[in-house]
């Protein structure tokens, strides 16, 4: 069956289209990814820091004080939605993960249980919401080491910051923790046009 020129035109010019499309879309992928780096990285650097010079009782305050802080700072330069989630928040308010988090992280636990490397966990997707179009990334935080101190078993973590943690986090879900599982995710929400 022979196709007119025509159509051999409008299907290659769909084609170069959807190529063309999807090019786009892993460049801003690619940069979510290297956001959410930035966020994971400059978090890090004063979690270490501040264990360094004032322990883990400092530390509580830094992941309460500065996370959301940097969140913020990130969501305000990029006009996206930059935040840490958990299905076990320690704050409620700044840390609850909405249902396409939720279907995530819940996806990453699966992911996690057959094997994967934590570090390759992530996912991307345009969704469609009531409110427009946006391009979600989440990409997932598992525990680390020094997350122990804070997030561990309730039974081992020191009197000193388990007080600490009481006092500043009175909805607190966020212990109970093994080295490797996922504590959450960091997510971003980025508007289409």
């Amino acid at each position: 069956m022979r196709h007119h020129p025509l159509q051999r035109i409008l299907v290659a010019t769909a084609l170069v289209l959807v190529v063309q499309s999807l090019a786009a879309a892993e460049e801003e992928v690619a940069r979510l990814r290297a956001a959410s780096f930035e966020m994971t990285d400059r978090l890090g650097a004063e979690l270490k820091r501040t264990l360094e010079s004032g322990g883990a009782v400092k530390a509580v305050t830094v992941c309460r004080d500065l996370a959301p802080a940097i969140a913020g700072e990130m969501s305000r330069q990029n006009g996206w939605r930059v935040i840490r989630v958990s299905l076990q928040p320690r704050n409620p308010l700044l840390g609850s993960a909405d249902a396409w988090e939720q279907q995530q992280l819940l996806q990453f636990e699966k992911r996690l249980a057959a094997g994967e490397v934590p570090a390759q966990l992530e996912v991307s997707e345009v969704v469609t919401e009531p409110a427009g179009r946006y391009l979600r990334y989440a990409r997932a935080l598992p525990v680390q080491p020094a997350c122990l101190m804070c997030h561990g078993q309730a039974q081992q973590l020191a009197p000193t910051v388990a007080a600490e943690i009481v006092e500043r986090y009175p909805y607190d879900r966020a212990t109970g923790y093994s080295l490797g599982q996922l504590r959450g995710a960091v997510s971003i929400k980025m508007a289409l046009p």
